[in-house]
Order: structure tokens, then sequence, then C-alpha cells
């Protein structure tokens, strides 16, 4: 997650370096926008291919082959000497981002308990906004070639921690394997009740499930595929990860790190002071964004999400308003430390729970006979999320400035919060079957027993007014007797 906020944070530094007057690699405004926007395109067949791997080898063995792409692609960018070889070098890089983010949601949701599994998720946002803050130390210090050699350093340390993985005891399950599947999860959680129940219930689950022993052919897959989009369990988590994807980029989330020089030098006006502008908007997401993973331990998601959201709307329409007044000379410019103070707040706000929880949702909500499946549309969203955001960015930026390009992405933010209030589960503590019997049923088991519970109750009441109801009229019928 380090590597892949490293290569989303690079075209910071690199775009700038190719645009100078001294540049042996000439690039325009449009095909600037492309070398950004392409991790996004390549991030597509990275998702299948890991939805692949994953199903097929294994969460381990999957993580650790798409790494070897972004290991390559940061080398061709090294020595890359026209914009096509830089081109390739992105592309590489984007499809290991794109194949490492759902898997690593998917890694983690399966591999931790409920009660540190919000953490992790949200440590993952955390890490990658960190690469960002690296690559615009070292972008300023060091050339871009530099910058990409430097950049291989996280996947190889990556690849020997992979190496000391059990194989996630979910797939183990899925393929029938419950004795490894036992060992892998008690090395993982130790052999707590808790342990115990959550294991019972995996692969008691599993175990209901029929198994296939007919070798499916292309066309018996394509139909498999398509039928899961009649299904009720597979459309929720669907729409939930089709707003994640609209409320990331809505945030800024790639947007700012790979335009972050462009972004602070139009807001202060003064490209001389726009890294020390950019480093310390940096510490402040990484750290608002680790703390998040302390938050998410204390309160539940929805609370987290809505109340870091609206906030950070606020915050972030009153920028915009203040800039505009600005550029119409209303307010007298040249007061930068106004605009500056305010996305700051902005940015707190929006990484304690804005970013991090619809990131984190791609590793809660996709039950296991969908999470292949899931893993790929779900890339799918999220890259063409990432395409469309990155695209239109620098295009926003010359047409209606930073204001006007926050304003529109604002919109969008508060349209897709509502969405998510009427869509959202609430998966603090839940377990991973738990969600999944949410979605089959509508509700938790304990919600279940509370209405039945409830019911119960109603009955025995109404029971209990029809019985003094008869007594009553048994006693009316012999006073009439009498």
């Amino acid at each position: 997650m380090l590597a892949q906020g490293m290569l989303l944070s690079y075209t910071s530094s690199l775009l700038p370096a190719l645009r100078a007057p001294d540049s042996d690699i000439k690039i325009d405004l449009n095909t600037a926008s492309w070398l950004s926007s392409c991790v996004g395109i390549a991030g597509i067949p990275g998702f299948f291919i890991s939805a692949f791997l994953m199903n097929w080898r294994g969460r381990k063995q999957a993580h650790a082959i798409v790494l070897i792409p972004g290991l390559i692609g940061w080398l061709v960018m090294y020595f890359a000497n026209n914009v096509t070889t830089l081109a390739l070098g992105r592309v590489l890089g984007g499809f290991t981002a794109g194949a490492t983010v759902s898997l690593g949601a998917v890694v983690i949701g399966e591999y931790t308990s409920p009660n540190n599994r919000g953490t992790f998720l949200n440590l993952k946002t955390a890490s990658v906004c960190l690469g960002g803050m690296v690559i615009h130390i070292l972008g300023t210090f060091y050339h871009w070639r530099t910058v990409a050699l430097m950049a291989m350093i996280p996947y190889s340390i990556s690849l020997a921690i992979i190496c000391t993985w059990p194989e996630s005891p979910a797939w183990l399950a899925s393929k029938k394997k419950y004795e490894s599947s036992e060992k892998a999860f008690y090395w993982l959680r130790g052999n707590s009740e808790e342990s115990r129940k959550e294991l019972y219930e995996l692969i008691q689950a599993q175990r209901e499930k029929p198994v296939t022993t007919k070798k499916m052919t292309i066309k018996d897959q394509l139909t498999k595929l398509l039928l899961k989009f009649t299904k009720r369990d597979f459309i929720k988590p669907l729409n939930i990860i089709i707003a994640s994807g609209i409320l990331i980029e809505a945030c800024g989330r790639h947007i700012f790190p790979a335009y972050a020089s462009q972004i602070i030098s139009e807001v202060t006006g003064d490209k001389t002071q726009s890294f020390y502008y950019t480093l310390a908007i940096d510490i402040i997401i990484t750290g608002s964004a680790t703390f998040s993973s302390v938050l998410v331990k204390m309160y539940k998601r929805r609370t987290l999400l809505f109340t870091s959201g609206f906030t950070a709307l606020f915050v972030l329409f009153s920028v915009c308003t203040y800039l505009y007044l600005e550029s119409k000379d209303v307010i007298s410019r040249g007061n930068s430390i106004i605009p500056v103070a305010l996305f700051v707040i902005y940015f707190v706000s929006v990484n304690l729970g804005c970013t991090a929880i619809p990131l984190s949702l791609c590793g809660e909500v996709w039950p296991l006979e969908h999470r292949d499946a899931g893993v790929a549309i779900s890339g799918l969203v999220l890259s063409l999320a990432v395409l469309i955001g990155l695209q239109v960015t620098p295009h926003l930026l010359e047409s209606i400035k930073v204001y006007g390009m926050f304003a529109v992405f604002g919109s969008v933010m508060g349209v897709t919060l509502v969405i998510f209030y009427f869509i959202l589960p609430e998966t603090k503590d839940r377990t991973l079957q738990e969600i999944e019997e949410y979605f089959i049923y509508g509700r938790y088991r304990d919600e279940n027993k509370k209405e039945e519970a409830k019911m119960n109750m109603a009955s025995e009441k109404l029971l209990k007014f029809s019985h003094a109801d008869k007594l009553k009229k048994n006693d009316s019928d012999v006073e009439s007797k009498m």
C-alpha cells in the first residue's frame, strides 16, 4: 500500500519535470493527463486477473504474483527515454496498484479478527497517504528517474513479507480443506472461544454449500457470472462499492496527491513555497488517516463516515466560496493562510472516515461465494472512478480553477453521502459470515432474535388481553344470570 501511494503521487514530481523547458522528454497538457490517469485503465485488468488468481491459487500466491509487474514498471520508468516507455511503466504500475487494492482488502478482511479488521483496513489507507508524502519529499530533492528506482524498495520488502503468511482460512474452507483452514485460522487468531465460534460458523456455512465436480466451460462461467446480477447478496454489495468508488474520487483521494503542486500553487499564488505547503498537508493527511484507525475501534462505521463526511463538505464549500470571492476581488488577495487552513481542516475531516471507510468496505461486504467476482467488479468500478477523476482534473483546473473543480467534486460527494445513508449497513465488530448473512436475509442474526423476542412479547400480551377479556365476559355472563 505504501508503494501504491508512491505510484499515485509520482506524477506530482514527474509532470512538472517533463513540462520544464530543459526536459529531454517533451509533453503537452493532454499527454500529461493521460500519463497521470493511465494507471486507472491499467488497474482494470489488474483487478480481473487478481480475482482469478485469488480464487485459483489462493490469496497468498495471488498477492505475490501481482507485485512483480509493479517492480518491472518502476524499472521501465527509470530507463525510459520517451513518452511511450513512460506510459508503459505507468501501466505496469497501475496493474499492480489495481490488483492489490481489493486483494489487499480481502486479505486483511479474511486474516484479521472483527475487532481489529477496521483498524488494519484504515491503516491500509494511511499507508497509501504515507507513500504520497514520501514521493513528494523525494521528488523535491531527487531526479524523477532516481525516485523511480527508490520506489522499487517497498514492493521488494512486501514480497519478502508475503513469504511468512499462511494461506487464507476462508479460501481453504471454500476449497473444502477444513483441516488446513482450522490450522491457519488458529495460527492467525489464537484458540479463544470467539475464534472457535467464528471458525465453526465459517466451516459450517461452506459445508452446507454443494460441491461442484463438473468442469465448467467458458460459457458456463460467463452464465454463472451474469446470474450473480440477479442475486440479492451480490447486488447490494455492488451498489455499496459503486457508491464507494464515486465517494473516494469526489473526496480528492487520488486527485490531490497527483496534482498537489499545481493545486497549492494556484491557491497560494506562490510556486516557490508550494513544496512546504504540500508537505504540511501530506503530514496532516497521513496523521489523520492514521488517527482514523484508532477512531474506527471506538465509533461505528456509519457514525464516523457521516460525521466526517458532512463536516468536510461544509468546510470544502466554505473554501470554494472564499477562493471564488477572492478571484472576483470581493476579498483582498494575498492572504493565502485562510484557504490553506481551510484545506487542512477539510483533509483532516475527510481522511477521518470518508476516504478510509469506503476503501475498507471492499474487504468486508462481499460474501465468500461472490468474493472473486466481487473483487473483479470492484476493480472495474474503482479503476473507472480513478480514470475519470484524474482525467478531468487538469481540464477543470484550466477552465474553472481550483474553487470550481472542488465545488463540482463536493456536489458529487454530498449526493453520494446521502445515498450511503440509505444503503450502508453497520459492519463494526461483525464477522464476515454475519455480514454475508445480512445481505442474504436483510438483517443481522441478533436483530432477527430481537425481532422474534418483540413478536413473542407482543403475542404474550395479546394472549393476556384475550384471556382477561374472556374472564371479564364470563363474569358478565354470571352476573346477568344472577
